[in-house]
């Protein structure tokens, strides 16, 4: 494969990532899930590729009381709530403190989950191969907290491709997953935009853009396996 050093744009960023995926191509009871906003682009890209479910974890980060930037746990879809060892305690985090930052977050999760998914259910990760993606890792603290949440679920297998991330916080990753692919770990790592020629904020109607589509090849591939004109309807919309 050619060396990666950069990225043209986050679909491109999926294609090639799928390329590492192959094992998982066609693999019935494999799942994508991406992290909104901009995991969503990427793991369209790779589902896509690969013939497999997509779907997404919206996570929110339960930031330390006066001290946001550290996470004492983390909400997820389905309602699963994780804690840090020593919360509430650590720092000084009472109880109630500990209540009011999750009341917070769960509004925000609940209100994104009824943005991108509507009505539809939650996808049953029971015994299942899944593949966590997002478009870049920098410290790692949200992708931990989507591991211990999808952890949660019981996968059968828990992957993670990412595109880029820091060389420390692969190795901090590695041993928390079943498999980790990265196709940049640079050492001059400041953020992940840098890593990419098109770095656009993804919007919520973006996101719900490219679930739909996704949704709907699904259903249309099984009533018709062989993909046909549908496929090609898909590669015209969103073609980069």
């Amino acid at each position: 494969m050619t060396e990666i050093r950069r990225f043209k744009n986050r679909l491109q960023a999926g294609r090639l990532l799928a390329q590492q995926l192959g094992r998982h191509a066609r693999q019935a009871d494999a799942i994508v899930l991406a992290l909104p906003r901009g995991g969503v682009p990427v793991g369209f890209a790779a589902a896509r590729r690969l013939g497999i479910a997509l779907d997404v974890l919206v996570v929110r980060k339960l930031g330390l009381p006066r001290h946001e930037e550290f996470a004492m746990g983390a909400v997820g879809s389905g309602g699963v709530r994780v804690l840090q060892p020593g919360v509430p305690g650590l720092m000084g985090v009472t109880q109630a403190e500990v209540d009011a930052v999750t009341a917070r977050e769960l509004a925000e999760l609940q209100r994104r989950e009824r943005v991108y998914r509507g009505g539809r259910p939650e996808p049953d990760l029971a015994g299942r191969s899944v593949i966590l993606v997002d478009d870049g890792v920098a410290t790692g603290s949200t992708m931990l907290a989507a591991i211990q949440v999808t952890r949660r679920r019981r996968p059968g297998m828990l992957a993670l491709a990412i595109p880029v991330a820091p060389p420390d916080t692969v190795r901090r990753l590695a041993p928390q997953v079943d498999r980790l692919v990265c196709l940049l770990a640079p050492p001059g790592f400041q953020s992940v935009g840098q890593w990419y020629d098109a770095f656009d904020q993804t919007t919520d109607a973006q996101v719900q853009d490219l679930l739909a589509t996704a949704w709907h090849a699904q259903a249309a591939s099984i009533s018709h396996p062989t993909g046909g004109p549908h496929r090609e309807l898909l590669d015209q919309r969103h073609k980069s």
